[in-house]
Formats: C-alpha cells, structure tokens, sequence
C-alpha cells in the first residue's frame, strides 16, 4: 500500500513530513503505545508505519532505532514543536488521526495493510 493511500485511508493528516513519502511503499504496520514492546517485537521495520498514542520524543528515537519513518499518532495527539523539529531532523514523515488506535488498524487491515510476522 503507498503511504497516500494509508493516509486517505486513517483520515490522516500531515504534521511533518520529509519528502517524497506519498509514493513510499508501506508493506506492514504495528500498534503500540509501549515503545519496549516496539523494540521488542519489530525485527524488520523496513517499509513499516508505527501507530502510537505516545505523543513524546520517545516515540520518536523508537522510530529512529528501528528506521521507522513513519509515524501515525491517534486520537488526535499532538506533538511539541521541539519533538516536530527532532522528528524533522531525524527524516521522520508524521502524521495525526482523530481514529482510536482500534479503528485506524481496523481499517489499514480490512484494506489489505497486514501486521509484522512476529
């Protein structure tokens, strides 16, 4: 699934995003709001989009460590303007949906969008 399409898909809408992200292939997508079982669980975050409620910096570097470079917040949270400009200078497309995280992945999976082989 191309990111656009996930975007149109969660009702998305772009917070910060790095370039060229429109076109990006999303093959697998993971929910958490513990960033330990993101580390814990992602073993091939290639092509990957985290959606979290965690609206923080830890979010963020959980992104980074993992190349994640996307990011979907839900329940319409917000990101500080100094955790936008971290996200900015680490090359991380973020976005935010009013959906609860049960919706979000509901919808990314009745379109075809399949969760990480754990």
């Amino acid at each position: 699934m191309k990111a656009a399409e996930l975007i149109r898909i969660v009702e998305a809408r772009p917070l910060i995003e790095c370039g060229g992200e429109a076109q990006t292939e999303i093959c697998y997508g993971f929910a958490c709001d513990l960033m330990s079982d993101a580390l814990a669980l992602i073993q091939n975050s290639d092509a990957t989009v985290l959606l979290t409620g965690l609206a923080n910096a830890q979010s963020l570097r959980t992104a980074e460590m993992l190349d994640i470079r996307m990011v979907v917040y839900v329940r319409a949270k917000q990101l500080s303007r100094q955790d936008l400009e971290l996200a900015r200078q680490m090359g991380i497309s973020i976005y935010s949906t009013a959906l609860t995280m049960y919706e979000a992945c509901g919808r990314l999976y009745e379109h075809g969008l399949p969760p990480l082989v754990i």
